[in-house]
């Protein structure tokens, strides 16, 4: 079977991919308010700081602490639904038009279009069905037997190589007759592995030739 014959999966990541900067601080102000996330961040000021420099595991370890100090506690779905409000409203104002409509050409080509990102499954959710992707990867949350959030991560944080096992993970269950060509977007070091496992990797970051993924290709059209 020739390439342009196999099945074809358009993987996307979403904070700084399809929208633009990171969205995890905008959503949890807009769930607890300016003043909670000050503080919250503030108390972590130098494992976030680490993390930001470091990466990796520090950086999973600090976002799971600010996440901790923030939602625990908080009733799932009422998260749930201010989580929906936000990710419209996120999308309307920071959608990166070129890279929506690079996902709408793989949509009409009859890809598969799922969205892999660090970003909270609740609202990755959102963003599947506001572009009307096939299915979405995000950081999973950890929920209690009362329905509400524990401030912990359900699984790992949805970066780096996690990115890359849980899209293998889907294409698995897909059970595709033949191993699929694998386009990739990402924008950031935490999309390194995602990009390495991909038959066709783009880097869409803002920075370019300064940027984490400057050895990939530029995506300079939008199909």
């Amino acid at each position: 079977m020739s390439e342009t014959e196999r099945p074809v999966v358009a993987a996307f990541d979403l904070d700084g991919t399809l929208t633009q900067g990171g969205s995890v601080y905008h959503w949890l102000r807009y769930l607890a308010g300016n003043a909670a996330v000050y503080r919250a961040t503030l108390s972590l000021l130098i494992p976030l700081s680490v993390g930001a420099v470091r990466s990796g595991r520090w950086a999973d370890d600090a976002k799971e602490r600010l996440f901790h100090k923030i939602l625990v506690g908080r009733d799932l779905e009422e998260v749930r639904q201010t989580s929906r409000t936000f990710a419209l409203e996120h999308l309307a104002h920071k959608g990166r038009r070129k890279i929506l409509d690079r996902l709408e050409w793989h949509r009409e080509c009859g890809h598969d279009v799922v969205i892999v990102s660090a970003s909270p499954q609740l609202y990755v959710d959102v963003m599947v069905e506001a572009t009307h992707a096939t299915a979405g990867m995000g950081t999973r949350l950890a929920v209690d037997a009362r329905g509400k959030l524990t401030g912990s991560y359900l699984g790992k944080n949805c970066r780096g190589t996690e990115k890359m096992r849980r899209l293998n993970e889907w294409i698995e269950d897909q059970k595709y007759q033949e191993v699929p060509v694998i386009y990739a977007y990402g924008n950031s070091r935490g999309d390194r592995r995602l990009l390495k496992g991909a038959t066709y990797p783009f880097d869409v970051g803002r920075l370019g030739v300064l940027g984490a993924l400057r050895k990939y290709p530029r995506l300079k059209t939008p199909n």
